[in-house]
């Protein structure tokens, strides 16, 4: 615990008097950077120069590899070296988080469940809330130690709380990034420590923070600046600045080791659309974000999300020869927002093209037609029109007896 109050001590000291954490906290061991903690710029907004950003180019970033995705559609924006296999950090915690966030939504465990510290958890060292060996914390209070402040120890904690250890819990890692699709990402640990093979793109970052987002209880904690655990004992101080200081950041993580550089996973929404913008390998802490700093304000100064218009009320039922009933009912899959250049909404149309009839029998879910979306004449993406019913087709005897009805019934 002394380690502890020491660096209470030291962030209460710059709480109160408004001075810059120092580079210092930043812990080495043998000059390696090993954790993040808290760079000496944290209190001070992202500097760009304006004049290296024209709003219709993509931005040049100090960093081995950068992504801007949109996240409702999962379409880059732009990207460089995006399949670099990189040392990721601590924006490996995003795999972290986003078991440790499905598990609670599906109710395998939940926020209040109380977790104890294994000897091996409280053993990880770099960023870290100090966690002692059988000490207790909610589910809640340690994803909040995880997500703002990049904690190690509570990282594990949750990983083995899930899975009973934590090379059982990055068996899951990486059986969920295989099936998002992440094929340049191989996991070693749950919280992002340098070692050998542990390695994922920007590209991969994207697709996972991607993932994370769509929960909206992860970003309870994300969103987080400045909070506390033990009773106020122990302080927290978001290290991703961006939450201070960008318009609509909704997360999501930062990585700091020597292997890996300077990295973030940023998350911003504005107008009903959501950038992620990964940096990886920056230069120096205020290059990362300064650098997601850009590709969002690319992002949000060139795109926008727009529904089209369409109403599927007025799509109406099919025709079916030789069916037991004249019509079917049909169905339209939804029509999605579309992502388009800003200024290009007056170029959307939509055309409804659709079979004249169908022929009995019919099943359920038969695809009858489809939506199409156009922009300035040419598709860009479509839905399917299916039947919502089983027709069967008419027989020698369904006729008889309704000729039967029709002359004998009143």
């Amino acid at each position: 615990m002394y380690k502890n109050k020491i660096f209470l001590a030291v962030l209460s000291f710059i709480l109160i008097f408004g001075f810059s954490v120092s580079a210092d906290m930043i812990e080495t061991v043998n000059g390696v950077i090993v954790t993040e903690y808290y760079t000496d710029d944290i209190f001070e907004e992202p500097t760009v120069s304006a004049a290296t950003i024209p709003m219709n180019t993509p931005p040049t970033v100090k960093a081995k590899s950068t992504v801007l995705m949109e996240a409702s559609t999962g379409k880059i924006l732009t990207q460089t070296n995006a399949h670099e296999k990189l040392e990721p950090a601590s924006i490996t915690k995003i795999m972290t988080l986003l078991l440790v966030t499905e598990a609670i939504d599906n109710g395998k465990i939940s926020v209040n469940d109380v977790v104890t510290t294994s000897e091996h958890a409280a053993s990880m060292g770099g960023s870290q809330i100090w966690l002692e060996p059988g000490e207790t914390m909610t589910v809640d209070q340690m994803l909040k130690a995880a997500a703002v402040g990049s904690a190690n120890d509570a990282s594990v904690a949750l990983a083995e709380h899930i899975a009973g250890s934590e090379e059982g819990f990055v068996a899951l890692m990486n059986a969920r990034a295989k099936e998002l699709g992440m094929n340049d990402t191989t996991f070693k640990n749950a919280c992002g420590l340098d070692e050998e093979g542990h390695l994922t793109s920007a590209h991969d970052v994207a697709v996972m923070s991607r993932e994370l987002i769509l929960h909206d209880t992860i970003k309870k904690y994300t969103t987080i600046w400045m909070d506390s655990l033990r009773g106020g004992q122990t302080q927290l101080v978001n290290t991703n600045k961006l939450v201070r200081y960008y318009l609509g950041a909704t997360g999501l993580k930062t990585g700091t080791t020597s292997k890996a550089g300077f990295c973030v996973s940023a998350t911003a929404k504005r107008d009903g659309m959501e950038l992620i913008a990964v940096v990886m390998g920056g230069e120096s802490s205020n290059e990362r974000f300064a650098g997601a700093k850009k590709l969002l304000d690319y992002g949000f100064a060139n795109w926008s999300i727009t529904k089209p218009n369409f109403d599927a009320s007025t799509v109406n039922n099919i025709k079916v020869v030789k069916g037991v009933k004249p019509t079917a009912a049909v169905e339209v899959d939804t029509v999605k927002n579309q992502l388009i250049k800003k200024g290009d909404a007056k170029g959307i149309t939509v055309d409804v093209i659709m079979n004249e009839f169908v022929d009995a029998p019919v099943k359920e879910g038969t695809q009858v037609g489809k939506v199409v979306i156009k922009l300035n004449g040419e598709a860009i993406d479509e839905c399917k029109i299916y039947t919502t019913e089983n027709i069967d087709k008419i027989t020698w005897g369904f006729s008889f007896i309704k000729l039967v009805n029709a002359l004998f019934c009143v």
